[in-house]
């Protein structure tokens, strides 16, 4: 395939605000933004802390005025893909449908611009299922599926007639192709923390193969609500947090005596394009996306033995790329503080990379930002491109002691000569993927 795909957008989604700059700023500084959970009452969970969106963040403020309207049925899982989208389309200087001005002429005809977007599955919100749920009580003051079902109650008819529209997890990419007018190729993928990564790689595809010339990709997802906190409590992914505010000082990439990860809100939506129609449009290009690769592992989640998955996840997209393991320059991997994925993607990095491993520097983000699911790898690539394009490694929160052989542990920001960065991830469902991103 002669078309190669670069990255010209970062659109950034996070607890330190929306923009890849506020994000790039606060790694640079060493700071976090997981702290108590204020959105609900946490106070039922051993786990009371994570990283939440600014109280300002808004959906409205990234439509056009025409769209607002419909913010009122987006989930905040929604809300997030089209603010990052929103900023992914500036950074890249774009004009697509959604671009402000009267009739805008899009950069790339509506057949040429695609979307493939990763999400998790959504929860409804608290309070808007409860009070519906309220109306269907039985005279025994229990819960009736007769009465949630019409038969002397409201039941179901107390949710507004849009109610499931907001929570279908292709609901992200749908809001963006509308609003940006993207009406070519489109897909959403669902695989928990590699949901992102492979949304970066099926795009990639769609451009190498002449179906597209530009796509907007990654994910995005809010589990900062009770059925999401509970969902993963139960999956045994969450540290209890005690009394701690420093949620930094719980979440311990690679550290075996670590208790688990914290989750965060958020998400990242890149840019792609074709490289000769990014030229031609005289645009920045972040990095260049010059291989990827996946894998299915075994789903284990009480042992995590899934380093061959990974592996291969990694060696699939280095052959891709045409690079070896010794031309890495640093890697931006899940690091999640659970143990049991840390081990196997720590595993697996040791497989690829041998004893040069220690050598390669983790650029770790969950203490910064938490687990931000199905957007976390998103977040993840928008970093590796800013490294390569700041030449620049940013620094590292670190509580404890990571595993022997890993350059993992704190440290400040530093000025580095990157050519080419590994991002890669798991997932809780065993899914896995990786992407290499070189100098523009």
């Amino acid at each position: 395939m002669d078309r190669r795909v670069v990255i010209t957008g970062l659109g950034v989604v996070s607890g330190f605000g929306v923009g890849v700059g506020a994000l790039w700023s606060a790694l640079n500084e060493g700071r976090t933004c997981l702290g108590p959970i204020t959105r609900f009452d946490p106070s039922g969970f051993a786990t009371r802390l994570a990283a939440q969106l600014p109280d300002a963040f808004a959906a409205k403020d990234f439509v056009p005025k025409s769209y607002r309207k419909a913010t009122k049925v987006m989930a905040r899982d929604s809300e997030i893909a089209v603010a990052a989208a929103r900023c992914a389309v500036e950074d890249a200087g774009l004009v697509t449908r959604g671009s402000e001005g009267e009739n805008p002429t899009p950069t790339y005809p509506a057949s040429r611009l695609g979307c493939q977007i990763g999400a998790g599955l959504i929860a409804a919100e608290t309070d808007e299922m409860a009070a519906a749920m309220a109306t269907a009580v039985g005279d025994d003051g229990r819960f009736s599926l007769r009465r949630w079902g019409g038969e002397g109650g409201q039941g179901m008819e107390a949710l507004t007639p849009l109610w499931l529209l907001k929570y279908l997890p292709n609901m992200l990419a749908c809001h963006v192709t509308i609003i940006h007018g993207a009406e070519g190729p489109s897909n959403t993928i669902t695989c928990a923390e590699a949901s992102a990564l492979l949304s970066i790689g099926e795009s990639m595809r769609v451009i190498q193969r002449g179906a597209a010339d530009a796509c907007f990709s990654g994910g995005g997802e809010s589990r900062l609500n009770v059925m999401g906190l509970l969902r993963w409590t139960l999956a045994g992914m969450l540290a209890p947090t005690g009394d701690e505010t420093d949620g930094s000082r719980i979440v311990r990439p690679y550290d075996p005596a670590a208790a688990g990860g914290l989750l965060g809100e958020g998400g990242g939506i890149l840019i792609l394009e074709e490289e000769r129609a990014a030229a031609a449009r005289g645009a920045r290009v972040h990095a260049r996306l010059a291989g990827f690769g996946a894998s299915q592992s075994e789903p284990d989640y009480r042992d995590g033995e899934r380093d061959e998955g990974m592996r291969c996840a990694i060696e699939n997209a280095l052959d891709d790329a045409g690079v070896s393991a010794s031309q890495v320059d640093a890697v931006v991997p899940m690091g999640s503080g659970v143990a049991r994925l840390d081990a196997a993607e720590s595993g697996a990095l040791r497989a690829v990379f041998g004893d040069r491993l220690s050598q390669v520097p983790l650029v770790t983000l969950a203490p910064n930002v938490g687990n931000c699911t199905a957007g976390h790898a998103g977040i993840q690539a928008a970093v590796a491109a800013m490294c390569l394009r700041e030449q620049r490694l940013p620094a590292r929160l670190h509580a404890g002691s990571p595993g022997p052989g890993l350059d993992a542990g704190a440290r400040g920001a530093a000025a580095a000569n990157l050519n080419c960065v590994l991002v890669c991830t798991g997932s809780l469902g065993g899914q896995n993927a990786a992407a290499v991103l070189t100098r523009a």
